[in-house]
Parts: C-alpha cells; structure tokens; sequence
C-alpha cells in the first residue's frame, strides 16, 4: 500500500527470529480476559481445537492459537495450522480499527486466507460482530506515534 507504514526489513527480519511463542500467549491471554465473553458460543464452538495462525508478514510474527472449549490457547508456530491469516502489521491494524474492509484487502491480495477458508470465515464473522471501541481507542495512539516518526525517518 503506497503510503502505508511498513516495518523496516532488517528489524522484521530479526522479529522473525525470535520464539513465536510469547506473542501468541499475550494474543490468547488478551482474547481470553477481553474478548471471549463477547464471542457468540456457537462460533466459539466451531473454533474447538482448530488450530489459528495470524501472520505479520512484515513483522515477522506468527501468532498461533487455538480455542480448546473453555480458552484460546497459544501453540508454538511450528504446530500445523488449520488456516492461516497473513497480512502486513499496517493492515491488521487497519483491520483493528475497521478503517478497512477484508474484503477489499483480500481481492487487493493485501490478505491472504490459506486452508480451512470456511474456518476463516468464521473468525472474520467473529471478529465483525466485536464491538472494537476499546481496542480501536488503544491503536490510535501507537499508530500517531508511528506516523510521527515516519515523518522524521526514511525507512527503506
């Protein structure tokens, strides 16, 4: 996406790096004390022991969870996921804050949907229902500071 803030190769290549593990906890922990209350439990039903992967293409993480019928659970990255997610870091944030549509990133192939695409949809479907206020009001403030040291960096 011209425009668009992207993470500088050489730090997402080192993110990559790095246990895939630990980022998937805090998704899960997060998913659990925030989020899970509010998911349908007839889509939660669907997510049991699948296993999801939401990739940060630029970022170099993989997030890697799944729904056991009483907690999200984060897996290593090395577990086989059911589907896979991936976008870059800019876009799941736009996704975040619903100032892009799914839709319009998968067919710009700016969101790639890999594997069980109907598991997919389920998890979008969920994701849509969610009243993302709250976490819309925590992504401003970290992305006007990204946008402000964008203005004062070239990054290639």
């Amino acid at each position: 996406m011209s425009g668009a803030l992207q993470m500088p190769e050489p730090i997402g290549a080192l993110v990559a790096r790095l246990p895939q593990w630990p980022p998937s906890a805090v998704l899960a922990a997060a998913l659990n004390i925030g989020l899970r209350r509010e998911l349908e439990r007839q889509a939660l039903e669907r997510l049991r022991d699948k296993v999801i992967r939401l990739e940060l293409r630029n970022g170099g993480i993989r997030l890697t969870l799944t729904f056991d019928g009483a907690a999200f659970r984060a897996l290593p990255a090395t577990v086989p996921a059911d589907v896979r997610i991936a976008a870059d870091v800019w876009d799941f944030g736009l996704l975040a804050l619903r100032k892009e549509d799914p839709d319009a990133l998968f067919f710009a192939r700016r969101l790639v949907m890999e594997g069980d695409t109907e598991l997919g949809l389920v998890v979008r479907n969920m994701l849509d229902a969610l009243d993302t206020t709250a976490v819309a009001a925590m992504l401003e403030t970290p992305i006007a500071i990204l946008k402000r040291v964008r203005a004062r960096l070239t990054f290639r």
